[in-house]
């Protein structure tokens, strides 16, 4: 039986600041960054929508922090 991986409050936390609110990560792997560990992407999409402003979510998108389909993705959670 494969072993699924633990989400963890913090680390979704901080991936979700360092991409959303900091520009030093990315959702995926791109601009030099390695990314989130795939379990991380939908968590931290989802703590991005309920802690975060929609300012805060379009400065992320108008900075290319995050790029269109995950902008629609974080909105549409």
């Amino acid at each position: 039986m494969p072993v699924t991986p633990m989400v963890l409050g913090f680390r979704t936390s901080t991936y979700a600041m360092n991409i959303y609110r900091f520009g030093t990560n990315r959702l995926t792997a791109r601009d030099g960054f390695v990314g989130v560990p795939a379990e991380y992407y939908t968590p931290v999409e989802q703590y991005a929508k309920n802690n975060y402003t929609q300012a805060d979510i379009e400065n992320a998108l108008a900075l290319t922090w995050i790029n269109d389909q995950e902008y629609a993705e974080t909105i549409a959670l």
